[in-house]
């Protein structure tokens, strides 16, 4: 069977975890690039493998009711917005479905119906934070490298998927709003204009490394630019050049960052003009932003979301709550008001800071943080200091909880569990090892990325 086989008339019937449509052909799986279920083509065969297949839609015999015109011309080779032919009603559904397959088949536990997947109003132009890559080794279109002419090699845009030193110039993005597309264009049309070097990754030289976008819905706008060469002139030059055309930035700041990395969390950040941070609105609560700190990026619907955790809570006011993996203290803050006590628990030192910051900034004194790894500091010894939870909140990263962090709640048994997720799949996981314990009583989806597959999820776990 030759590489580039192609199979005709397939049609597309699911979409897989990872937000790949699926077709099946002598008894394999054939996961399929930019097409939907209900879409009938032809596949050519991009990779082999001995359970499945990999292709790519090359031509439509019929085309889903589903699917709808991609609106970005950077569609099919961006790693982003991956969904984006696919009608928005049809992306909540299949969300949902694979937040109660996931429960189902892993959680394997009784679940009651869940709720109606929370949509946003917002689906382009919703994220707060974008980061831009700087590299003089743009990646060529197949037209581009058919017309067999030279070409520019600068680009400042994303990462391609799978190829860690090709970037795709972007020229319109459409996930964060104004004035972040011309925020980007001026950095890129004056570092041109100015022959500054843009990184190489793999000889790692050139100035300009990254450029980082955070905006509030309150119109506030923070920049960091990323240099790798001290070239004091030149970093003066673009910054003056951004200050002058951007007269309402809030804050921009520059970091000289000579490591094989852009991670800057140990660097020196410098304030060339205005604050080192902005601030974000969340209901009556205000939250600080700074160059380092985490914050949900689509924050419109992360108030939907800590609503939920909120109303799943059903605090009365006289409850001690343990919000664990609690970053900068966003959800501990939004539901001091309610309980008589918060305790936080985050890995990260800095956002331990913040948050106590965050907690200062509202005047709301109800609130303790703690900094450690979760599994090492939630053991009885700690329990018994800070006070025996009536209600856990939890919200881990991808991975989900450590599992000695799970063995700890199964110990602590507090009377509810608000289980945050971003990650169905490890959700369940989760939900399994607690089920000895505690029944599921409520699941509400929520969509915080459109055009993505991804999906957070919020149960409410009641002690048997």
């Amino acid at each position: 069977m030759s590489h580039s086989k192609v199979i005709e008339n397939l049609e597309i019937t699911g979409i897989s975890a990872e937000g790949k449509s699926i077709a099946r052909h002598d008894n394999r799986v054939l996961f399929v690039a930019q097409a939907v279920p209900g879409d009938v083509v032809d596949v050519q065969i991009t990779r082999k493998k001995r359970k499945f297949f990999e292709g790519k839609a090359i031509h439509f015999h019929k085309q889903s009711a589903e699917r709808q015109a991609p609106f970005c011309e950077h569609f099919g080779t961006c790693g982003g917005c991956k969904w984006q032919h696919m009608q928005y009603e049809a992306q909540l559904n299949y969300k949902a479905r694979q937040v109660i397959d996931n429960l189902k088949k892993i959680g394997k536990t009784d679940l009651p119906e869940p709720l109606p997947i929370l949509g946003s109003e917002d689906t382009t132009f919703y994220r707060n934070k974008l980061e831009f890559t700087f590299s003089d080794m743009r990646w060529l279109t197949t037209e581009e490298i058919a017309s067999g002419q030279e070409f520019s090699r600068n680009a400042l845009g994303f990462h391609i998927p799978g190829r860690f030193d090709k970037i795709l110039d972007i020229d319109k993005c459409w996930l964060q709003p104004d004035p972040s597309n011309e925020i980007r264009t001026t950095v890129k049309t004056y570092a041109l204009e100015n022959n500054l070097t843009f990184f190489n990754l793999r000889e790692q030289h050139g100035l300009l490394r990254n450029l980082i976008i955070r905006t509030t819905s309150t119109g506030e706008v923070m920049v960091i630019v990323q240099f790798f060469e001290p070239d004091e002139k030149a970093i003066e030059g673009l910054m003056n050049h951004l200050k002058a055309k951007f007269l309402s930035l809030t804050s921009l700041l520059y970091i000289i960052n000579q490591k094989g990395n852009e991670t800057f969390h140990d660097q020196e950040i410098h304030t060339f003009h205005g604050q080192e941070y902005i601030t974000e609105r969340m209901g009556d609560l205000q939250f600080r932003i700074g160059p380092k700190s985490f914050y949900q990026t689509n924050p419109v619907q992360a108030e939907k979301l800590y609503q939920v955790a909120l109303d799943f809570a059903g605090l009365k006011g006289d409850e001690l709550v343990y919000d664990l993996y609690c970053g900068t203290g966003t959800i501990s803050n939004y539901i001091a008001h309610s309980a008589h006590k918060v305790v936080g628990i985050e890995y990260v030192e800095e956002a331990i800071v913040d948050a106590r910051i965050n907690s200062d900034l509202n005047g709301i004194d109800n609130t303790e943080f703690y900094a450690g790894d979760i599994k090492d500091l939630l053991t009885e010894s700690f329990v018994q200091k800070a006070g025996r939870p009536d209600v856990i909140i939890t919200d881990p990263p991808r991975a989900g909880m450590h599992a000695d962090v799970v063995h700890q709640l199964n110990e602590i048994r507090p009377e509810k569990i608000v289980y945050v997720s971003c990650n169905p799949a490890t959700q369940a996981r989760d939900l399994q090892l607690l089920s000895e314990n505690y029944s599921v009583k409520s699941i509400q989806p929520v969509d915080m990325f459109p055009q993505t597959h991804h999906v957070e999820n919020v149960l409410l776990l009641v002690r048997k």
